[in-house]
């Protein structure tokens, strides 16, 4: 090889190089134009997405001081449960709109939650359907703490009254969680939100005579502290039997205090009937 062939050689190498430089040297040329562009439009969409991501968290606590103070006589579990709605509320408008700032197609971001939303609450009808009970038991307040019901299999105190459920607790002191939907589909009684309750005694007097034991049984009520003077003791005859006579005493008291009254008033009147059966004898 004779030695222009080899300088042809060289040259024709060194040619190529420089124009795969003078490409590559293009080539990052036009990635750092590209990479600059995309910067100065990328860097102001995350500020902007950043600046409303911070103007929600602040509008969240806006929102909650806001609706605290609004509904500051509303029931405590209410309240709280409208002001985590309100806050939620916010906290998805500001994703959204932080989403459509960067560019993101938030059409197909709400299709998707609004299937999942939906998949959720088949899957939680059971829950929903007790958190809806829960929201119309609060609101219409059929009872309140410190009530005394009977519902279905359930006799008690209110504990307290949540979302989902309601605490009640028994006379020997179990506490209960009865789900809000049993509550508000079926029959309650409330025996205490009217304030006063009558006790209804059924006494068998035999054969005695029914005016004066009518006069001795409304005297023994009378004398109790916590019978009510108004409205006042009744006493009526429930029934007549060929060897005995039924009476019905009743006595109002407090609701609070129906037990004790309808307990020691028994009580007393047994003691009398005792007493007039041994002086007969």
């Amino acid at each position: 090889m004779t030695a222009s062939t080899l300088i042809l050689i060289a040259q024709t190498l060194t040619a190529q190089l420089n124009a795969e430089r003078i490409q590559a040297m293009q080539v990052a040329q036009e990635f750092s134009k590209r990479f600059v562009e995309l910067g100065f439009k990328i860097v102001p969409q995350a500020l902007w997405a950043i600046g409303i991501l911070l103007i929600t968290r602040f509008a969240i606590d806006v929102a909650g001081r806001v609706t605290r103070r609004a509904l500051s006589r509303t029931e405590a579990t209410l309240r709280k449960f409208l002001v985590q709605a309100a806050e939620i509320a916010i906290l998805i408008v500001g994703v959204v709109a932080a989403l459509s700032q960067l560019g993101i197609q938030t059409t197909s971001v709400v299709a998707v939650v609004g299937a999942a939303g939906l998949a959720i609450g088949l899957a939680w009808q059971n829950t929903l359907s007790h958190f809806a009970a829960g929201v119309m038991l609060i609101s219409l307040r059929p009872f309140e703490v410190g009530d005394t019901i009977e519902a279905t299999d359930v006799k008690g105190v209110v504990d307290s009254i949540g979302i989902f459920s309601t605490t009640v607790v028994t006379d020997d002191r179990i506490k209960i969680i009865v789900p809000n939907n049993q509550l508000f589909n079926g029959t309650l009684k409330n025996t205490t939100a009217m304030g006063t309750r009558r006790v209804d005694l059924k006494i068998d007097i035999g054969d005695r005579p029914i005016r004066p034991t009518m006069a001795q049984l409304l005297e023994i009520a009378h004398s109790h502290p916590l019978v009510l003077e108004n409205p006042p003791p009744t006493c009526l005859v429930a029934e007549i039997a060929p060897e005995t006579t039924i009476l019905s005493l009743r006595p109002w008291c407090a609701s609070l205090a129906y037990e004790q009254v309808r307990s020691q008033v028994q009580e007393q009147v047994k003691e009398a009937m005792n007493a007039h059966k041994n002086q007969e004898q």
